[in-house]
């Protein structure tokens, strides 16, 4: 993020649901970093909750509400996403490169590729 001239921080501690915040000069962004999978042909992965294990119990809990948007890196492409919060599945979302059909729930992967600029980027002044 600051290579593409973002200022980032880091939260202090390990209590937030967030692992950084990236401020465009007008907007704080709390962004959770994944890192996706190959998942099948054409097709990549990444979890959309934590996972953790406390005096022996498993738990699951999903970022709904706790953050503004993930940021994906696949490294086989070595490449990355940004995906808003609103838009990511509750368990793990799939991302799609190609297909032959084109149906409403594919999530294409071309859609998300970050290109360095935030959505509040994209809007006009």
């Amino acid at each position: 993020m600051i290579e593409w001239g973002y200022s980032v921080s880091i939260p202090f501690g390990d209590n937030d649901r967030y692992d950084l915040v990236v401020d465009d000069g007008g907007i704080l962004y709390r962004v959770q970093c994944k890192t996706a999978w190959s998942n099948k042909d054409d097709t990549f992965r990444f979890n959309t909750h934590s996972q953790t294990t406390k005096n022996g119990a498993y738990h699951e809990h999903t970022y709904h509400g706790e953050i503004d948007a993930f940021l994906v890196y696949y490294p086989p492409e070595e490449t990355f996403y940004w995906i808003d919060a609103t838009e990511a599945t509750e368990q793990k979302m799939e991302l799609r490169f190609e297909s032959e059909i084109d149906h409403p729930s594919i999530n294409w992967a071309e859609a998300y590729e970050f290109d360095g600029n935030l959505p509040s980027s994209n809007e006009p002044s």
